[in-house]
């Protein structure tokens, strides 16, 4: 059986995990949440937090599954450098069906892109702290990545629009606009627009509970502990990079 740590065992996603590494076949909760002894550490915390799972994992020379977001780039390097000594998962969103939607975007914007308007939106439980969410920004940089330079770079930075406000003009072809809303209790909703003139394609994903995320995340943790050092992502663990 394949030991796996949590970090912020009281956090809503360490409860999911706590809950799904229960049912599991494969993989066992380290029982003492201090321990040091484990095969794979998941991280679904903050940046402090992760930073410490990243120092414990390089000093044991253990595997790490990394779910947090809001990473600057400094640490973002970091984690980068790390990955040449331990093997590394880092995705915004370990759902499965999210990293489709990855995908399908990709496609569609490779299509559709060129003509189209892109509009990105997401929905959050009223705690989220950051905004908008690393998966409506890494939905940004895949549209970026497919539009390529057809209006003046793939750089997100240069295309996004976060926020719209009075008399903004009209859109700037080749943007992509960002939504963001923070209600309730709502685990993640994403949805990716396409608009063009006579037609408009949508793509969107909804989770309904924090397990899908967990099991995502416990699929990665098997999937990664026999790697080789190196960072990946969750399209590396779907194998999803392999298709066209």
């Amino acid at each position: 059986m394949l030991s796996v740590q949590l970090s912020g065992r009281s956090g809503r996603m360490a409860l999911a995990l706590t809950e799904v590494l229960s049912e599991s076949k494969k993989c066992t909760l380290v029982a003492d949440p201090q321990s040091t002894e484990f095969d794979v550490f998941i991280d679904f915390s903050t940046v402090a937090g992760t930073k410490t799972a990243l120092r414990m994992c390089l000093e044991k020379g253990k595997a790490l599954v990394i779910g947090t977001t809001g990473f600057d780039e400094t640490f973002l390097s970091d984690i980068s450098q790390a990955s040449r000594s331990i093997p590394i998962v880092l995705a915004p969103n370990m759902s499965v069906g999210v990293n489709v939607l990855f995908k399908l975007v990709e496609l569609a914007s490779g299509v559709l892109g060129e003509n189209s308007d892109i509009e990105i939106s997401e929905a959050h439980h009223q705690n989220k702290v950051d905004a908008p969410s690393g998966t409506a920004l890494k939905l940004g940089q895949i549209v970026a990545d497919a539009l390529g330079n057809d209006f003046g770079g793939s750089d997100l930075a240069s295309r996004a629009v976060f926020s719209r406000q009075g008399l903004t003009g009209e859109r700037v072809p080749g943007s992509i606009g960002f939504q963001s809303l923070r209600a309730g209790d709502i685990v993640g909703e994403h949805s990716v627009m396409l608009a063009s003139a006579g037609e408009r394609l949508e793509l969107v994903h909804k989770a309904s509970s924090r397990k899908n995320y967990a099991e995502g995340a416990l699929r990665a943790a098997v999937w990664l502990i026999d790697r080789e050092p190196g960072l990946y992502d969750m399209q590396d663990v779907l194998g999803l990079h392999k298709t066209a």
